[in-house]
């Protein structure tokens, strides 16, 4: 009998796609987040983002780390899971939905305000509410039916916005920076007053959204302590210069005036400091980058051109954002469920698409119900609070991680770190606690938002955590993992629809091209390879004469016996000193979507997780599934395993 196994996700995404992706998060943040500070902060809004910025590096350093040390979905919660217990760790998770949710409505609410500059009913109420649950709706039914992140395009995008702004920056120090405007404008303690700079300071860190992503990415990179590091040092260097560089030139385009001066209707809208007020958190507050260009001193084509250039790139991005923030609720979730922290329901899969639709669809009308007041501040605060809580526990973590786990490998270490009774102990871990938990004091203090909705959100969740887990018999502290079903040896699962199955020696029955047919259906395409290692004392391309002959002759009867069976298949022969690496090769060449690898047949070295097997486990180019010799005589199986490569 033979056993099979399928192991993890596939590990495709290198530091160009996790920087696009992250920066598409945490850059599309900017077309929100410049208007809901403004309209606070007024002439210091540069200080306030600079601020923000140290917590959101603080904060980064510590992901970098977390994520390389543990490459699995589920960012602070994962964390906390490793380092406490499941309680602490649920905590975190449902404070990070509560990040995701927001981050869905927030991005889909603004997009069509940015759309507006080609249909101004899109600027306000009611087409705006509408503009925004359209983006959900649409993308929720897109996501069920398996849409999923192109990294080309997100790189695409995440470059083309990076340009443009940088492009923004550049034109607006030619155009109208002036530091003495800077600095007249600035009127600490009554334009903005103590209290409405402490509340800008938290709001802030809504501009900072989308570092979770690449911790739930984690599980798909290349080499992830070496990527994800790298990936979020490029992501802070290209976010902090952005975000420094606009604030500046917002505040020269639309600098804060006093009533009876310049004053106009359209300020009387946003928040007043003393008389004080900033069109750019007033009138332009939903789409602030386009209120800069407006007032760039462009005009006619040039600046329509211009307007409708900004409008729909910023539409993309924040589209990708909204998609961006599906994608990581899903993630999330189906890791809470795995780890029985939710139930079952939220890690089911659609019959025929084999996503997980009930998570999509309610975490889609959590989003939706929260557009409905048509509030941009709601959604800004309550970031702040979901965000800070777990950025705080991820923080905390991190650091009792050091202390229990002294010896954890860890590809990535923080800087600045200081011995503390016999432990070492990151100072950017234990300075970014203590911001980010401040942060959250003041947004607990400040916003009724925070209270009347993020603290019964905390409380009905960790309730229905200690509920579920009671019913399901279950210690609350313990973790758990759902042991998925083995499937029989006649199933047809439709995941796939290309295979590559390695044929070794003697296999002339090919019997692995029949199971692997069986996985992607009559559509599908197995590339059958036969693969003939070299000794190192020979070239790639001499001797072996008979031992290639005899491998054509197999892949000939495999093509006749596969006709004859109704399958389509392409087949090669490979010459190889490295078998694992030149099949990863020829995987990721035809883009098959699962390797099938017998060792029935194999040499004797290559039975059960010998050398090949283990490097196609490490490297991972696609699903790998392993057929083994069972002599014990259980039933063959197919069961996930994303448990370290090697695992049977």
């Amino acid at each position: 009998m033979a056993r099979l196994s399928e192991h993890g996700l596939r590990r495709s995404v290198g530091v160009p796609g996790l920087f696009a992706t992250a920066y598409g998060n945490v850059g599309s943040s900017i077309y929100y987040a410049l208007g809901l500070v403004a309209a606070h902060a007024l002439g210091l809004t540069p200080i306030v983002f600079l601020f923000a910025g140290g917590l959101f590096v603080l904060t980064a350093k510590t992901y970098a780390e977390g994520a390389s040390m543990f490459p699995e979905a589920g960012g602070s919660s994962s964390f906390a899971r490793h380092a406490f217990n499941d309680v602490v760790s649920f905590f975190a998770g449902w404070a990070l939905s509560l990040d995701y949710i927001i981050t869905i409505a927030i991005s889909a609410f603004f997009v069509p305000h940015y759309l507006g500059a080609f249909f101004p009913a899109l600027t306000h109420n009611p087409g705006d509410i509408i503009g925004g649950l359209v983006t959900i709706v649409l993308l929720a039914g897109l996501n069920i039916r398996g849409l999923g992140e192109s990294a080309k395009l997100n790189l695409f995008l995440a470059i083309a916005d990076l340009c443009t702004q940088v492009l923004l920056v550049g034109l607006g120090f030619v155009l109208v920076f002036s530091p003495s405007l800077l600095i007249d404008q600035v009127h600490l303690g009554l334009a903005p007053s103590w209290t409405q700079l402490i509340f800008a300071l938290s709001v802030a860190m809504v501009a900072y959204t989308g570092i979770e992503t690449v911790s739930n990415m984690a599980e798909e990179a290349k080499d992830p302590g070496h990527d994800i590091p790298k990936s979020v040092n490029l992501v802070l260097i290209a976010v902090l210069g952005v975000y420094a560089g606009i604030s500046v030139v917002a505040l020269s385009a639309l600098p804060v005036i006093h009533h009876g001066v310049g004053f106009s209707p359209a300020l009387a809208e946003s928040y007043r400091h003393a008389g004080y007020a900033t069109a750019l958190g007033g009138h332009f507050e939903n789409d602030p980058v386009l209120g800069i260009v407006s007032r760039l001193g462009l005009h006619g084509t040039v600046l329509t051109l211009a307007k409708a250039y900004v409008g729909v790139l910023a539409a993309t991005i924040l589209f990708i954002a909204t998609n961006a923030g599906l994608i990581g609720i899903s993630r999330l979730s189906w890791s809470l469920s795995e780890h029985r922290q939710l139930p079952t329901l939220f890690s089911s899969l659609h019959p025929r698409f084999r996503t997980p639709w009930f998570t999509i669809v309610f975490f889609s009308i959590l989003a939706g119900l929260l557009i409905l007041p048509g509030e941009t501040t709601l959604l800004g605060n309550l970031y702040s609070f979901g965000a800070m809580l777990s950025f705080t526990t991820a923080h905390v973590s991190v650091i009792a991680l050091r202390i229990k786990r002294p010896d954890q490998e860890r590809p990535y270490r923080m800087p600045w770190n200081v011995p503390f009774r016999g432990h070492v102990i990151p100072l950017t871990a234990v300075l970014g606690a203590i911001g980010t938990f401040g942060a959250w004091c003041a947004v607990v203090a400040l916003h009724g938002e925070a209270r009347t909705i993020g603290i019964p959100w905390m409380v009905l969740g960790m309730a229905g955590y200690f509920v579920y887990r009671r019913r399901q018999g279950l210690d609350p502290r313990k973790p758990y993992k759902i042991e998925r079903p083995q499937r029989p040896p006649d199933f047809e699962a439709f995941d796939y629809r290309s295979a590559l199955v390695p044929i070794f020696g003697a296999d002339v029955s090919a019997s692995a091209l029949h199971s692997a047919a069986k996985l992607i259906g009559e559509e599908g395409v197995v590339y059958a390879i036969f693969v003939l290692p070299v000794p190192s004392q020979l070239s790639l391309d001499a001797g072996l004469e008979e031992e290639e002959a005899h491998g054509r002759s197999v892949l000939e009867s495999a093509r006749i016996q596969a006709r004859r069976a109704g399958i389509k298949i392409h087949t090669g022969l490979i010459r190889t000193r490295h078998p694992g690496a030149s099949l990863v090769e020829e995987a990721e060449r035809v883009g098959a979507d699962v390797i099938y690898w017998s060792t029935i047949h194999a040499p004797a070295g290559e039975q059960r997780i010998g050398p090949t097997a283990a490097y196609l486990l490490s490297r991972r180019p696609c699903r790998v599934i392993i057929e083994t010799d069972n002599r014990a005589g259980h039933d063959r199986t197919l069961a996930p395993d994303r448990a370290s490569a090697g695992a049977v």
